[in-house]
């Protein structure tokens, strides 16, 4: 479970070599955790960048306030 939250934190930056992971807001968090259930489940152990990878994959099938959460963070 502490690796789903801190995948969740990745939605608040960009993908980028180097960034530094700031956490999202625990609104943000709420609006990705049922899809990150829904469509990552099996992928939680194999890290952050993993979990927001399968959200993007899974952009077509997200919720609406977790599409605007990724956009809203440039992924």
């Amino acid at each position: 479970m502490h690796k789903y939250f801190l995948a969740l934190t990745l939605l608040s930056v960009p993908a980028v070599a180097g960034a530094l992971a700031h956490s999202g807001t625990e609104q943000e968090e709420k609006a990705c955790a049922p899809d990150v259930h829904r469509f990552c489940r099996k992928l939680i152990d194999q890290g952050d960048l993993t979990i927001l990878g399968c959200l993007k994959d899974n952009r077509p099938k997200l919720s609406p306030a977790c599409r605007y959460v990724l956009v809203s963070h440039g992924q």
